[in-house]
């Protein structure tokens, strides 16, 4: 059996998942249930990764991370790229995914390059800030007709794929645990109402 320990740490990684999913409109993640441990040991995996990761190269991992900074930009914490989210969506597609869906996903880095040369003339990467906002946000609203429109056993939307990671990531990091949100180490004092100021973070739930 698990630990006692162990155990927190899952359902704490159960807890992530199903906030993620909620904000997202209650489609479940791709991947599905593997995301739960590998999401575990991706984290560390991410933080120590400074090569590529399955057939994701380096350059394919700066991309992820600008696709993610631009979802969750630095502000007065910091954003996506800090937390290395990059680096862990590609852990995820190589260790959860199925072939298909790795495909989806890695064809969709080429469309959504393809898609801002069309717009702006420029690759991604060469993009600024404000032209990848703007790329980003008429993706968002495709992925998201097409998913309302989806049937049966259609395949995600890779943008769909993309944003579940980055959020999934950055909310299971230790800057989306400590800064983003607020946490308080445990065991500690429990307080079963505690004030709440609307605009406050909301508190992260144990690692």
């Amino acid at each position: 059996m698990a630990s006692e320990t162990e155990q927190a740490r899952l359902i704490d990684r159960r807890e992530a998942i199903r906030r993620v999913s909620a904000l997202l409109g209650g489609i479940a993640f791709v991947g599905g249930s593997t995301l739960l441990t590998a999401c575990e040991r991706g984290q560390p995996r991410a933080a120590a990764s400074g090569a590529g990761v399955g057939a994701f190269t380096t350059e394919d991992i700066g991309f992820l991370d600008e696709v993610a900074e631009t979802i969750l930009p630095e502000t007065k914490t910091p954003g996506a790229k800090a937390a290395k989210v990059g680096a862990f969506m590609a852990l995820m597609v190589t260790d959860t995914y199925d072939e298909p869906d790795q495909q989806i996903f890695r064809d969709g880095m080429r469309t959504l390059d393809t898609a801002c040369r069309t717009m702006h003339r420029v690759s991604f990467m060469e993009a600024s800030p404000a032209q990848r906002l703007a790329l980003l946000e008429q993706v968002d609203r495709e992925q998201k007709a097409y998913m309302d429109a989806r049937v049966g056993d259609a395949p995600a939307h890779y943008f769909r794929m993309m944003k579940e990671l980055t959020l999934l990531g950055y909310f299971t990091s230790e800057i989306g645990y400590t800064q983003a949100m607020r946490y308080v180490e445990s065991p500690g004092r429990f307080d079963p109402c505690v004030p709440y100021t609307p605009g406050e973070t909301i508190w992260a739930p144990h690692a």
